[in-house]
């Protein structure tokens, strides 16, 4: 091997100084680093334990006002305040801002700079801290909304451990905005997370609300959330609200849509109905779950508590429902992530402007309408004026979008087939046109459907055969049972 000149040499000396100083340089940075996030969790770990020393003596450690017995409104309140004044107070800088950039750094990959500041400054209301209200608050503090206000007046039971975001065991007895906050605490402890234990109402709580970029509606009872909503739109504060997720069961069917344009919630129709009599017709975002309603229903009060007298002292309020809707836990915490998404894009510069509603797919429902009266004429022999056909036909666009997607699953009835180019089509000719009477078809079973059994009267059995005869009757059992509940 040749010996290096004296360039050659001077040049990898060089090199091999700056690889050793870039070498101490980063592992300097990265020892300074984890010194640095040491001393933050023993900061925070002491603060944490402060905080839960202060919960033991206070009415959620399982004395006469905790979890056995229940705490008045008085005793949280006083409660809370004598907790607050135990809470350290962080200062805004006192946490090492790159510490904090570090931990919000893939939203800081997905947003930019800019739209991360707006994130960080945003205030957000969430009125209503159960499943749904836990979960949003739980994932817009998590990607960097660092001003929360928290508002609910329900204490932490054992049965909302099945949904809610942040309650342990420790926490039952104690009101769940309490719960979040400590459980906030232990992730963003630099946030200005406030809570108000109590009930949001018209003509009380309207300064709750002063100051907010977004406000949350996931309240319960139907009274509170239109008097919100309405009091929101009309005041200019941009508001997200949560329709029903109890007694849901399919996840595929949560979607966004403006309050006006939603289908199968009983919530949101009542909810759609009481805004347009107070002026707001539209304009309110929200999720909700087309699923439609099944089998699972309020629980039935015990006949015990009737024999009691009047139920009324059941409900936390005079206006609260006093049965026991039933709940699967991810569909509230699917709901919540939902509207701490959208509201995340919104405050970011990337509103969600053309959310796909999974269910109002109006194309394909006026081409399934208009194909359905073109056959109506055919085999009735009625005049094939398509818009006055489709004006005249017994079933509406939204029973059409019913049969199609949710009592036939988007599929065809007999192989169930997802086909480009469905058809819907009377089922028996003896019957009325009516949702218990459609069924799904490729186009050419329609078409031969059509001509054998509307046309030339054959038997549905010698056509099609006993089995699919069967799943027919079947589907328009389920239909009519659905028809009962929603025009009960």
């Amino acid at each position: 091997m040749p010996a290096l000149t004296p360039n050659q040499s001077l040049v990898l000396t060089a090199l091999a100084t700056a690889a050793a100083t870039t070498t101490l340089l980063l592992s300097y940075q990265a020892l300074r680093r984890e010194v640095r996030t040491e001393r933050l969790k023993k900061q925070v770990g002491d603060d944490v334990d402060e905080w839960e020393r202060g919960l033991a003596g206070g009415a959620g450690g399982g004395g006469e006002g905790g979890a056995s017995g229940g705490a008045t409104p008085e005793e949280v309140a006083e409660w809370k305040a004598e907790q607050e004044g135990r809470a350290r107070e962080w200062k805004e800088g006192e946490f090492d801002e790159a510490l904090i950039r570090e931990q919000l750094t893939r939203n800081y990959n997905f947003f930019g700079e800019e739209p991360m500041a707006k994130i960080r400054a945003a205030r957000v209301v969430v009125v209503g801290c159960g499943g749904v209200g836990s979960w949003c608050a739980l994932m817009l503090l998590r990607s960097g909304v660092s001003k929360l206000r928290l508002i609910d007046f329900d204490l932490t039971t054992l049965s909302s451990l099945n949904r809610h975001a942040c309650a342990t065991l420790e926490d039952v007895g104690s009101p769940k905005v309490i719960a979040m906050q400590k459980y906030f605490r232990k992730i963003a402890p630099w946030a200005d997370v406030e809570v108000e234990v109590g009930l949001w109402r018209k003509g009380e709580g309207e300064a709750m609300l002063e100051g907010a970029d977004w406000v949350v509606d996931a309240i319960d009872n139907i009274d509170t959330k239109v008097d919100l909503l309405a009091h929101c739109k009309k005041q200019g504060i941009k508001v997200f609200s949560s329709m029903g997720a109890g007694a849901k069961q399919d996840p595929t069917r949560v979607q966004i849509a403006d309050i006006s344009n939603t289908y199968e919630d009983p919530l949101a129709r009542s909810v759609r109905r009481r805004l347009r009599l107070q002026g707001v017709p539209s304009g309110v975002p929200v999720v909700y779950s087309s699923e439609v309603p099944g089998e699972i229903k309020l629980l039935p009060l015990p006949e015990e508590e009737f024999a009691k007298g009047s139920v009324k002292h059941l409900s936390a309020f005079d206006d609260f429902r006093v049965r026991i809707l039933p709940v699967l836990g991810p569909l509230p915490a699917i709901f919540g992530l939902t509207i701490a998404t959208y509201i995340l894009l919104a405050l970011g510069g990337r509103p969600l402007a053309d959310a796909s509603e999974i269910k109002n797919r109006k194309k394909l429902y006026a081409s399934l309408e208009r194909n359905l009266a073109e056959r109506e004429a055919r085999w009735q022999h009625a005049p094939a004026d398509g818009q006055v056909l489709v004006d005249t036909l017994p079933v509406s666009q939204a029973d059409v979008g019913y049969v199609f997607e949710d009592l036939h699953r988007g599929r065809t009835t007999f192989g169930a087939e997802i086909v480009h180019k469905p058809a819907l089509v009377r089922w028996d000719r003896a019957r009325p046109c009516r949702v218990d009477n459609l069924v799904v078809m490729t186009r050419k079973e329609a078409d031969t459907h059509e001509r054998e059994c509307l046309r030339a009267g054959r038997s549905l059995v010698d056509v099609w055969g006993a089995d699919d005869v069967e799943k027919v009757e079947r589907r328009a059992q389920e239909a009519r049972r659905v028809e009962a509940y929603r025009y009960s």
